[in-house]
């Protein structure tokens, strides 16, 4: 007999209506509340201000003529007009060295030897690239993101968002990034760690302690790193990262973190492996794996590259490479198609270019060699990528219909607001950093 309410079977039913209509409020206002990037990870910092652009470079041989073309200016005028002053860095500006970097410290009107050994780094979102890594040289090199960058260290870099553009919201790298965006706001750049040697995670203290309780399992800082490469999202406010509280879903949401890390750090970073490192590279399967067809021209620079979607091929000039998955040509990040935005870095006028004779202006005429294995990465990695976009959907659906730990529960517990020393540096005080003149500091 079917009931009504106030019998009892009738009862039931309108109390498990009212009972589901709670749960589904519930899971609006979680997802509504869900806490952000910057309240989990509260330490961060600004990008790289460089100041100028000739201190990067697509290879390491460029800068080195770069540095060798200022130091053997004829004299000081000559040298400043190459150098190109700002209000932060003159010829004459006293600073130390870079944490980590064995560069001169004395002032640049008189320096001259061998070039700072160029550092790799990662330019926007996908674009490894070299820095000259001298304090000098650099208007804001952030030294506390270098005082803390080491073979363990992986750093997460926010991106705004760009409207009807879609993009990761966040990327993650073991190589230091300069937080510059293609187009956009630029990110803010979040180092996982917040002292050498993998050593105290930039987290909110007592998270992980109640996201273990939520889930009935012990959950690390790398696991919490997995699941937030997996579930982060834009939103208007900031980056948002949305918590289950089902362990299946965070099973799943941890191991295609775990991927997204793998892919975004080229194979550098293996979740659950010792240390997070020694991992392969990442390869499309045979058949799949995209190969040059035509040779890149070796003389002069190919223009803005091409696609053809009926044949799968990357075009550059009369150089051909396939197969190129339509979803590695069309991956935007920070508001620009990524291939795009690579190419032109390189092949491209330069960016800071006011007059023949710059710094800027002095950068390869050809196509070099190496820069054709980059592509290939860059492309193997997008397109493994573009494939886990419908796993991530998916997880965010099943996140939303589920249980969440909402920002409100984080500030109930006391979580929330994080205490004002978690978003400063942590003082590192085992190492000497060499200050202006070579004389040393001790911090």
């Amino acid at each position: 007999m079917t009931g009504r309410p106030g019998t009892p079977a009738g009862s039931r039913g309108y109390h498990a209506g009212v009972n589901r209509t709670v749960r589904e409020g519930l899971r609006v206002t979680a997802k509504q509340d869900a806490p952000r990037l910057s309240d989990l990870m509260p330490w961060s910092v600004a990008p790289l201000r460089l100041g100028r652009s000739w201190v990067r470079a697509a290879d390491p041989a460029t800068l080195r003529a770069r540095w060798k073309a200022l130091v053997e200016a004829g004299d000081t005028a000559a040298r400043e007009r190459l150098f190109r002053p700002s209000r932060a860095r003159t010829l004459h500006s006293a600073v130390g060295q870079l944490p980590g970097q064995a560069t001169g410290t004395g002032r640049l009107h008189r320096a001259s030897g061998p070039c700072p050994e160029p550092v790799r780094i990662l330019h926007g979102p996908f674009d490894q690239q070299w820095l000259l890594p001298d304090h000098r040289l650099i208007d804001g090199a952030r030294p506390e993101l270098w005082r803390v960058a080491d073979e363990r260290q992986l750093f997460v870099v926010e991106w705004g968002q760009v409207p009807q553009l879609s993009g990761p919201p966040v990327v993650c790298t073991t190589l230091l990034p300069d937080g510059r965006s293609p187009a956009g706001r630029p990110g803010r750049i979040r180092p996982f760690y917040r002292r050498p040697g993998g050593r105290e995670p930039n987290l909110a203290p007592g998270l992980l302690a109640l996201l273990g309780r939520r889930l009935d399992r012990a959950v690390g800082p790398a696991d919490l790193l997995a699941w937030l490469a997996a579930s982060a999202r834009h939103s208007p406010d900031g980056c948002t990262v949305p918590l289950t509280a089902d362990p299946d879903v965070w099973e799943r949401g941890v191991a295609l973190g775990g991927r997204l890390l793998w892919l975004w750090t080229r194979g550098a970073h293996v979740h659950g492996a010792p240390g997070g490192s020694d991992g392969e590279r990442p390869r499309m399967p045979g058949g799949r794996r995209p190969y040059v067809r035509s040779p890149l021209p070796d003389r002069g620079l190919p223009p803005a590259p091409g696609y053809d979607p009926q044949e799968e091929a990357l075009l550059l000039g009369d150089g051909r490479i396939s197969p190129v998955p339509a979803g590695a040509w069309e991956f935007h990040a920070g508001g620009l198609r990524v291939v795009e935005t690579w190419c032109a870095e390189r092949t491209g006028p330069a960016a800071d270019e006011p007059e023949p004779g710059s710094l800027a202006a002095l950068r390869p005429t050809g196509w070099l060699p190496e820069w054709t294995s980059e592509l290939l990465e860059l492309l193997t990695v997008l397109a493994l990528l573009a494939e886990l976009a419908p796993q991530c959907a998916e997880l965010h659906r099943a996140t939303d219909e589920g249980p969440q730990l909402a920002a409100g529960e984080l500030r109930a517990a006391g979580i929330l607001p994080a205490p004002v020393h978690a978003h400063r540096p942590a003082s590192v005080l085992d190492h000497h950093e060499e200050g202006p003149e070579g004389q040393f500091a001790l911090l």
